[in-house]
């Protein structure tokens, strides 16, 4: 898919109070090993683990609050009109809050799956959906951490072309966000030092016809 605009951000967007509620919130709650797509925590031994840390190192919190996805959808539905894309959403995955405090990062991945849910209730809401648009929020401000940037990968993965990797220094001031496509490669890099927080949402709809 040939996109014109591979994100669309908006700078300190929701309220300093909002984002020191979400991280106050999350901060309470107990954290979790983060995973990649189709592992599950409790399964993994040792190896398994320190083979995903060199891919994925962080911790992270569900949140499923009808006040956090109303505070953030509005802009969902803005960028995806402004940057052109338009694609038909209708479902917004639990919000992923998450810690990356010094030396942890997550490498090079794209958000969708091969393939749409398939869950074990047919009348599941995310069944037979895919991951459409993406959503990260920034929460910290940024002089209390180093590192942790956001980077894209614009090749639209293909092996063939050259890396066009973009930093999103654009989302660095607290309360900013930026959408971008599900399939666009990216990154967060590692951090250097205090604790980066951010908040994930992925947003669902039917597969590209």
């Amino acid at each position: 898919m040939n996109l014109t605009n591979y994100y669309w951000y908006f700078q300190s967007a929701v309220p300093e109070r909002i984002c020191d509620d979400i991280v106050k919130y999350g901060h309470q709650m107990q954290d979790q090993m983060a995973v990649t797509g189709g592992l599950k925590k409790n399964n993994l031994n040792q190896k398994q683990i320190k083979d995903l840390k060199k891919k994925r190192n962080s911790n992270i919190v569900w949140m499923n609050d009808r006040w956090i996805y109303r505070e953030i959808q509005p802009y969902v539905n803005i960028a995806n009109r402004a940057a052109g894309w338009n694609f038909e959403w209708n479902r917004s995955e639990s919000c992923q809050f998450t810690k990356y405090k010094k030396g942890q990062y997550y490498d090079w991945h794209c958000d969708s799956w091969n393939k749409p849910y398939q869950t074990r209730n047919p009348e599941d809401p995310q069944n037979g959906k895919i991951r459409k648009l993406s959503v990260t929020v920034t929460l910290s401000d940024p002089k209390d951490y180093k590192g942790g940037e956001l980077e894209f990968d614009f090749r639209n993965s293909d092996p063939d072309k050259k890396a066009n990797i973009v930093k999103c220094k654009e989302i660095l001031p607290k309360g900013s966000l930026v959408v971008f496509p599900s399939f666009v490669w990216h990154r967060v890099c590692p951090v250097k030092s205090g604790e980066r927080n951010s908040l994930v949402i992925w947003n669902l709809g039917w597969p590209f016809k």
